[in-house]
């Protein structure tokens, strides 16, 4: 369906009877957040929540709450935008296919932004204080807005094409900012909007900004694509539309016509508030550091509008749906731009970015036995490539030792990985490196360690399911048991400092060099709690690789340096315990899951859906 607005895309859903209306008051604060993560588990209606408390505006979410409702959503135009991207990729396509290239060229005409002079949004004042500030888990800093299309132009230019729109943090209560005066802006430093901030700061001047909120559901999509450089999201988010990005400028300002709501206001030169903490996408809390901040100079909004949100945590969640939906309309563009790589996934069930699976091929010295070369090529042009820089431990493989195996599946990659891999030369450290801001398996934000482990040629080993005869372990060690073939947890005694985890790492590394039978077995993950790590294979990805530092907690039996290259004997030892230093896992709170349970019981607004 092609959506001029918000309100268009609810009443489809409406319609297909995707969409239910909560009449009963709700309290932004948790309960809203609750009542949305319990619905999405039962893969249930988008949500219209009629009666905010004190607020007059309505609020909507789990619009992307099941990934049939989303294709819904941005059907028919997903086909067509999904051919200019192959056709970008491969030009030679248009020849093959004709109607694909018909089928392009269709959206391309709807890429180019048009000036509106009357914008909608800019009907309406509110403040900040009247918007739903809503909060979704209790350490939560404040409110934030969940949804948010953050829009700059670079100041060299005043082209709407040389522009930036992004989905990053904005926390509008809470902390210091003055309350309906600052809010909160929080990107990474390899996001579009940085490069903006650092030439408004060079020049002296006040970074502009806009927020956008709400709109036809293609612009919430644009804001997170991770679209090749020099591809402006407002045409994208023309293209996915169908219907062309719409935009008035008043006082330097880009409002987005079609929008509900647009913040407007410049980010302070120089200066930084505390923002967060703020429940992420990882399952843990992003803590509070300093960042720019926003001074508000205006919120505007059109008729009746309706503010959309989401709920980040623990994948899965809707933003999951996000990630397969940009992982279907760009796919052929990731192989283009990393020729040789034939497949990637970010592991979901591992927070996104702790995560990498790839395959590419392996073509160098072809007379000689296969072993990884051109893999570390495209491993460093991986590491290298917008969002995928952020992964912490990148695993990748051969296509031509098993051209059917699926990125998609990580046990069965994990498992080809780990029956091919030489650990004395096929594992690869950068260390004292940038990382995920997000991420807190280090101490120090924005930096830590990357693993590029590669594997190619003959299998080397026969993972087994079971331990060995006689196997045991050193007596602070408890609890071994297997999640998969060759992948072992055994619980460690709680982790106090580096010094001393050294110590007990190498107790179990002597007590396991030369024991019969562990080459069937070659990883081992020490956690504080198998039980847990062992539920399920998706448990296991997210407490390996969240709750690890590669340079700090990865060791190996019998493990050398030599020429400076880092090697081992199997079993490979990752440290998974839960550091001090780490962030807070997210958990609900008690008494808002009751509350939100009984209005699942009969008589209940979610009666029937959870």
């Amino acid at each position: 369906m092609k959506f001029q607005n918000l309100g268009q895309c609810l009443s489809f859903l409406e319609n297909e009877k995707e969409l239910i209306k909560i009449r009963e008051t709700v309290d932004p604060y948790l309960e809203m957040a609750e009542i949305t993560r319990r619905v999405f588990e039962a893969k249930g209606p988008a949500l219209l929540f009629l009666n905010v408390r004190n607020c007059r505006f309505p609020a909507v979410s789990n619009l992307f709450g099941t990934y049939e409702r989303t294709l819904k959503i941005f059907e028919p135009e997903l086909q067509s935008v999904k051919a200019l991207v192959d056709l970008r990729s491969d030009p030679g396509l248009g020849f093959r296919q004709p109607k694909k290239f018909l089928s392009a060229l269709s959206s391309l005409v709807h890429a180019l932004p048009l000036k509106s002079l009357h914008p909608k949004v800019m009907e309406n004042t509110c403040g900040i204080q009247d918007l739903p500030l809503i909060q979704c888990w209790p350490g939560d800093g404040g409110a934030f807005i969940l949804l948010p299309q953050v829009f700059t132009r670079d100041p060299d230019h005043d082209s709407i094409l040389r522009s930036n729109l992004g989905m990053y943090r904005v926390q509008i209560s809470g902390n210091d900012y003055l309350p309906g005066r600052e809010i909160g802006l929080h990107y990474q430093l390899h996001r579009g909007i940085g490069d903006h901030h650092k030439k408004a700061l060079e020049q002296h001047q006040a970074l502009k900004v806009s927020v956008f909120i709400g709109g036809p559901p293609a612009h919430t999509l644009a804001a997170i694509m991770p679209l090749p450089e020099g591809v402006p999201e407002i045409a994208f988010a023309g293209a996915l539309a169908g219907r062309n990005f719409r935009y008035g400028i008043f006082h330097q300002h880009v409002f987005s016509a079609d929008a509900d709501f647009c913040i407007t206001g410049i980010v302070v030169p120089g200066k930084t508030k505390r923002e967060g903490p703020f429940g992420d996408h990882l399952g843990y809390y992003s803590m509070a550091h300093d960042y720019p901040y926003i001074r508000v100079t205006a919120v505007h909004h059109k008729k009746n509008p309706v503010f959309p949100f989401t709920v980040v945590g623990r994948p899965p969640q809707e933003d999951s749906n996000f990630g397969r939906l940009i992982h279907e309309i760009a796919g052929s563009a990731v192989k283009a731009e990393i020729p040789g790589v034939t497949a990637v996934n970010a592991v979901d069930e591992a927070g996104v970015h702790p995560l990498l699976l790839v395959k590419a091929h392996e073509r160098y010295l072809p007379y000689e036995r296969r072993r990884p070369r051109e893999l570390l090529t495209h491993a460093a042009r991986v590491l290298g490539t917008g969002q995928l820089s952020l992964a912490k431990y990148l695993w990748i493989c051969a296509h031509e030792d098993h051209p059917s195996l699926d990125v998609n599946d990580p046990r069965a990659f994990l498992i080809h990985m780990l029956e091919t891999l030489d650990f004395s030369s096929d594992l690869h450290f950068l260390t004292k490196t940038s990382m995920d801001t997000l991420d807190y398996s280090t101490q120090n934000i924005n930096q830590g360690s990357k693993l590029i482990l590669a594997a190619a040629g003959e299998k080397r080993r026969r993972l087994s399911f079971d331990f060995p005869p006689g196997f045991s372990l050193p007596h602070e060690f408890t609890e071994p048991r297997l999640v998969a073939p060759g992948m072992a947890l055994v619980r460690g005694p709680g982790f106090k400092t580096y010094a001393r985890e050294k110590i007990e790492i190498n107790r179990l590394k002597s007590h396991l060099l030369g024991k019969a039978g562990l080459s069937s077995i070659p990883l081992f993950v020490v956690v504080d709690d198998t039980g847990f790590a062992g539920a399920s294979f998706a448990n296991f990805l997210w407490v390996t690789f969240l709750r690890s530092n590669p340079s700090h907690d990865v060791y190996g039996v019998d493990e050398k340096t030599r020429f400076k290259h880092w090697g081992c004997r199997e079993p490979l030892i990752i440290d998974a315990r839960i550091k001090p230093f780490h962030a807070g896992v997210l958990e609900q709170d008690p008494e808002v899951e009751a509350r939100v349970m009984e209005m699942g019981k009969k008589g209940g607004p979610l009666f029937g859906i959870i």
